[in-house]
């Protein structure tokens, strides 16, 4: 299973302006959205990693691990996927 990388990204930039009062999302849910329901949603974190790394880039998303902005292909534990964050 391969999406594209704009696919991706516009997934992940849905599902993040449809969370009300700018709540997080995780990543997950955006490789379920795209996986329609299939179990195969596994198979695409890292693809949702790399599209939400390069918004991040971008400054179009906030990556986040427990409140704090970090590189969304860090290893570490889980991320957020929010709002890019007002400087």
């Amino acid at each position: 299973m391969t999406e594209p990388a704009e696919d991706i990204a516009a997934a992940i930039e849905r599902v993040v302006a449809a969370r009300a009062d700018g709540a997080t999302v995780c990543p997950s849910e955006v490789a379920r959205l795209l996986a329609g329901g299939d179990a195969r949603w596994r198979a695409l974190m890292p693809a949702v990693r790399a599209a939400a790394a390069g918004l991040a880039r971008a400054g179009r998303l906030s990556v986040t691990r427990g409140g704090i902005e970090v590189d969304a292909m860090s290893p570490g534990g889980p991320i957020r996927l929010g709002r890019p964050r007002l400087q």
